[in-house]
């Protein structure tokens, strides 16, 4: 599965974007999805993730009510719709994909459980 970001851009506190993250070489919904974050200096974060169906998802303390991450199945599409945005949400925005087999709500979180990354797409966010 090849992952492929984007979206990102210079924004001003407050603004919005959206992300996107388009699958290919793959069954789109043989897998969950999720986006990470790498701010400079420090470690990856989980972000968002969703299941496959959609009836999952989760979200880091930091973005609950500010983000929402999506997928579209038939377009093997991840979308993380971003709000209200603030200088601390600038970093390195990257999707991944966990195969389902492997992919837990209890383990969403946990990078190692994702075999496919994008190749991260820059939010930043100027105060």
């Amino acid at each position: 599965v090849q992952l492929q970001a984007s979206g990102g851009g210079l924004v001003q506190t407050g603004d919005s974007l959206r992300l996107s993250c388009v699958a290919s070489g793959g069954t789109f919904i043989n897998y969950g999805m999720t986006w990470f974050r790498q701010a400079p200096g420090k470690e990856r974060e989980f972000v968002a993730t969703i299941n496959w169906n959609s009836e999952y998802t989760d979200y880091t303390d930091s973005v609950k009510g500010r983000f929402t991450i999506s997928r579209d199945n038939p377009k093997k599409s991840v979308y993380l719709h971003m709000e209200s945005l603030k200088p601390e949400d600038t970093a390195v925005y990257y999707c991944a994909a966990a195969p389902s087999g492997r992919y837990s709500y209890s383990s969403s979180r946990d990078s190692v459980q994702y075999d496919y990354w994008g190749q991260g797409t820059q939010v930043t966010v100027s105060s």
